[in-house]
């Protein structure tokens, strides 16, 4: 019984020593597992913080380019208020358009030198697919030698056909002039009719030659529906018709009848002095902020000015007897056939 128990006490410090060797383990255990979680957790809302800063940041930045693309729509629809206008609107910038070429050409007149309805009657007839100032250097000669619808309508078709040589196109431009002279002598008793109804009976005449007449030797309005107004009214969006006819009667609706004619000359003049076919002088145009087509053509002021014509561009007109109105704006007259 002695011998037994120093065996057993031994045994039990034995067993003690293990028991107070793990505490110590037990003790640091939580700090080994507390301390990584005390340093994950500000790195995960750190990480937090900068994904909800950079998604704002996402969110303003597409906020600010809508807006700056709206400005520009804005800008742009401001820019170009002709786009979906209303024919109310329409109404008021073709209006517009025509009161502001008024004062801008306010000697605008037919480019044709005549004296009387039949003088004015020959001269729109030999303009086709020639120039008026080319008309006008030939027709003196022509009316010197005859006068009246009579003597044309007897005329021999070779001497007249020397006569209209430099027009082009002589031969069918003699034989127009003297079928016109002729129907006037027998239909007309020699005198140009008043009336559209009697101008388009004549040989040679349409529409658009009886206006030039009515309207500028018996001032009867009319629309004159040339190249050149055909070529601006689109470009303005006043229409999008091609045929003549079509076009004239759009155009109608949008002015007062009253001011028909001096619409025609506006545009006229216009088209041949700045807004031209080819190379229109956008940069030198005094309706460009009323226009759709702006920049067709050349935009820059100095280099568009280079291309403006007759007296604008201070050349010579297309007239050799022009409106004293003309030439006291600074006109110059055309010079006589074969003089340059």
């Amino acid at each position: 019984m002695k011998t037994t128990a120093p065996a057993e006490r031994p045994t039990a410090g034995q067993k003690a020593a293990p028991a107070k060797a793990a505490a110590p383990a037990q003790k640091t255990a939580p700090v080994k597992k507390t301390a990584p979680a005390k340093k994950a957790a500000p790195a995960q809302k750190t990480a937090v913080k900068k994904a909800a800063v950079k998604k704002a940041a996402v969110k303003k930045a597409a906020g600010k380019k809508a807006v700056a693309g709206a400005a520009v729509a804005e800008k742009a629809a401001a820019a170009k208020p002709w786009q979906n206008e209303s024919h109310a609107a329409l109404v008021r910038r073709a209006r517009r358009i025509n009161r502001e070429l008024a004062e801008v050409y306010p000697y605008a007149h037919p480019e044709l030198d005549f004296e009387n309805p039949f003088q004015l009657l020959i001269a729109t007839v030999l303009s086709a697919q020639t120039t008026d100032l080319r008309v006008n250097q030939t027709t003196p000669t022509l009316f010197a030698k005859y006068p009246t619808p009579e003597d044309l309508s007897a005329a021999n078709p070779e001497e007249v056909e020397e006569i209209l040589r430099p027009c082009g196109f002589f031969r069918a431009k003699t034989k127009s002039a003297i079928g016109l002279s002729k129907a006037l002598t027998e239909q007309f008793g020699g005198e140009v009719p008043g009336r559209l109804e009697d101008l388009v009976t004549l040989p040679g005449v349409g529409r658009k030659t009886a206006f030039v007449v009515l309207g500028n030797a018996f001032g009867r309005p009319g629309i004159t529906v040339d190249t050149h107004f055909q070529r601006l009214v689109r470009r303005w969006q006043w229409t999008e018709e091609t045929d003549p006819a079509k076009i004239e009667a759009a155009v109608g609706e949008l002015f007062p009848k009253s001011d028909w004619t001096d619409l025609s000359h506006h545009v006229i003049w216009h088209g041949r002095r700045i807004c031209h076919a080819r190379k229109p002088a956008c940069g030198a145009c005094p309706i460009a902020p009323l226009c759709p087509a702006y920049g067709e053509g050349e935009t820059d002021p100095e280099k568009a000015k280079k291309l403006l014509k007759y007296e604008k561009g201070g050349f010579p007109g297309q007239r050799l007897k022009p409106p004293q109105a003309y030439l006291d704006a600074g006109g110059k007259p055309a010079p006589p056939l074969g003089a340059g």
